[in-house]
């Protein structure tokens, strides 16, 4: 009897825990690669008794296509700042609920009034990004930072290109001389045969692993983003380093945003009110070497990174630099076919 007993507390507990594990809150975030701290994740999971999903993309376009085919399930997506007023046009977003977010009083200003979404109405930035070089010194002693080492052909097959298009075709056109966010059919045309050059040189489009490929020697030169190169610079920095162009630079924002159909959107946005604290903030900048544009963060930051241009890039350097912008219908349709035959290696 005393058995039975035992046994129907045994099976209780275990029911209850199951009961209390069912009905834990889960945030399924859709985000890119090792962009947030493991340890901030675990700490916003202890702090609100809830787990975390982290599904990743590896690229904006890839993104937008998934939801736009009817993907969903997602309560957090955290895409770069030019595609968000397509995503508000498709309805999309919900709009962001202030009263929710009292951490964005930490949001840097001066960051904040450049971008297309600067009351946060639909969106909340997350990261400051910078498309640069990164490179082995020792195997390219003779490296300028200009965009045209990418056409030097004593690194044919070493070096990668992002399977970006804005950013590609965007480099192409500071070499130019002419507007990184350029329609005119023309200009476009400048920059395919130029990127052409380049491609002839390219082990590959790759947005993901080319860091991996630097840090193991596979490659000479990367173009990449600051804080994915800077990571395996930061590992070997005798022998790798990172820099932004003299000719300049396409930035970008990546924000987080909360899907029109979200399942949790208050756990949401509790998630971007704890990315938003001042010292999580700087803890997460130190993870992933971008700058997260949060004022009460910047003066927690080791000198390390204060110091890092690839983070806090010099002023002239930044004057030189454009937003990427979203083009009107007409001129994404013309950027897409460039970027085709582009890919495809057609002249």
């Amino acid at each position: 009897m005393r058995n039975f007993f035992l046994a129907g507390i045994f099976l209780s507990a275990v029911l209850l825990l199951t009961s209390c594990w069912k009905q834990r809150q889960v945030l399924h975030l859709y985000c890119w690669a090792d962009y947030v701290s493991p340890d901030l994740i675990k700490a916003f999971e202890r702090q609100f008794d809830c787990r975390v999903v982290y599904d990743t993309f590896d690229s904006n376009e890839q993104m937008y296509a998934k939801l736009k085919a009817g993907a969903g399930g997602y309560d957090l997506i955290v895409p770069s700042h030019y595609i968000v007023e397509l995503m508000v046009q498709d309805k999309m977003l919900m709009p962001m609920d202030h009263a929710l977010l009292p951490n964005l009083k930490n949001l840097d200003q001066s960051i904040l009034q450049m971008m297309p979404d600067a009351k946060c109405v639909y969106s909340v930035p997350y990261m400051l990004s910078y498309t640069g070089l990164g490179y082995n010194k020792q195997k390219l002693p003779h490296f300028q930072p200009s965009w045209n080492m990418l056409e030097d052909e004593s690194i044919k097959g070493r070096m990668t290109l992002l399977d970006d298009q804005v950013e590609v075709i965007g480099a192409a056109l500071f070499v130019l001389g002419q507007d990184a966010n350029s329609v005119d059919p023309a200009v476009l045309e400048e920059a395919r045969k130029l990127v052409m050059k380049w491609r002839a040189n390219a082990a590959k489009f790759e947005n993901e692993q080319y860091k991996n490929g630097l840090a193991s020697g596979e490659f000479h030169l990367v173009m990449g983003y600051s804080g994915d190169v800077m990571q395996a610079v930061e590992e070997n920095p005798t022998e790798l380093d990172f820099v932004i162009p003299e000719e300049g630079s396409m930035l970008s924002c990546d924000v987080m945003v909360i899907p029109a159909l979200a399942g949790n959107p208050e756990l949401a946005h509790q998630f971007i009110n704890f990315l938003h604290d001042g010292q999580n903030a700087a803890d997460n900048t130190e993870y992933c070497y971008y700058r997260c544009p949060n004022q009460a963060a910047y003066p927690l930051l080791s000198d390390e990174i204060k110091n890092n241009k690839s983070i806090f890039v010099d002023e002239k350097l930044l004057e030189k630099s454009v937003f990427t912008r979203e083009p009107d219908a007409a001129g994404k349709l013309l950027r897409n076919e460039i970027w085709s035959k582009i890919k495809a290696g057609a002249e």
